[in-house]
């Protein structure tokens, strides 16, 4: 059992997701979740959350239903600068970025092209995790980014939805086996996300923890369970 999850999102994402922060924060009690990260969609995304919405969560509880919740967001990655849909005097105020390719907003361009957009996001101090990246619409340089995100202090995840027979990004295990392996290779941390629109699959890991277990990652560099070094990484006081 895993104790986190760090990649989820409420109704302000779209996608037709009714589920508030609340219902989130139920669903992850009943889960005996400890730590719930609500990442809502960037404002590039359509119906997405505003810039007035990011801004009111640094007022939310901290604490809902027992269960210590942080407030992030997945950004859109929208050019090879590395250029994001979130001012930086907004993201400075939230508790770390996602940051992941979309394919309304970034088309898919060289593997140079989307390496270069990787590594040029990882140089906002805000964002903590790269999204989705064994996605198979990008070619990408998986040692390069995943050395930089040493270099960097960035985790990659692991994403349930990508891995789940529910999940449209193509057959991303080829990909997820080259993330795990530079990963190890360079002792870089990962997060299993459920990247849960709504409450259905919140803490759900059942494919994504299948396939690192079968990988033989090491656990000690899987960080869902490790919560106060989980906190460090995202810079969390």
């Amino acid at each position: 059992m895993y104790l986190s999850d760090i990649h989820t999102h409420s109704i302000a994402s779209g996608h037709g997701t009714v589920c508030t922060i609340s219902d989130m924060a139920k669903a992850a009690a009943r889960k005996n979740l400890k730590l719930l990260g609500i990442t809502d969609h960037g404002p590039a995304t359509l119906a997405a959350g505003t810039s007035s919405y990011f801004r009111s969560l640094t007022y939310s509880p901290k604490k809902r239903f027992g269960v210590e919740l942080l407030y992030g967001i997945e950004l859109n990655i929208l050019d090879i600068n590395g250029t994001v849909d979130l001012n930086q005097e907004l993201l400075d105020k939230l508790d770390y970025a996602i940051a992941s390719m979309h394919y309304q907003n970034f088309r898919p361009r060289t593997c140079e092209g989307n390496t270069t957009a990787f590594l040029n996001v990882m140089k906002n101090p805000v964002v903590k995790i790269l999204g989705h990246i064994d996605n198979t619409q990008y070619d990408l340089d998986y040692e390069t980014i995943i050395k930089a995100t040493s270099d960097n202090g960035v985790i990659l995840e692991i994403n349930e939805a990508s891995l789940a027979p529910y999940g449209y990004r193509g057959d991303t295990r080829a990909n997820c086996a080259q993330i795990l392996k530079y990963c190890r290779k360079y002792l870089v941390p990962i997060v299993l996300s459920s990247d849960s629109h709504g409450v259905g699959h919140i803490g759900d890991f059942t494919y994504a923890a299948d396939f690192v277990h079968e990988a033989m990652f090491p656990e000690s560099l899987i960080l869902n369970n490790q919560i106060p070094k989980l906190k460090m990484m995202l810079s969390i006081r």
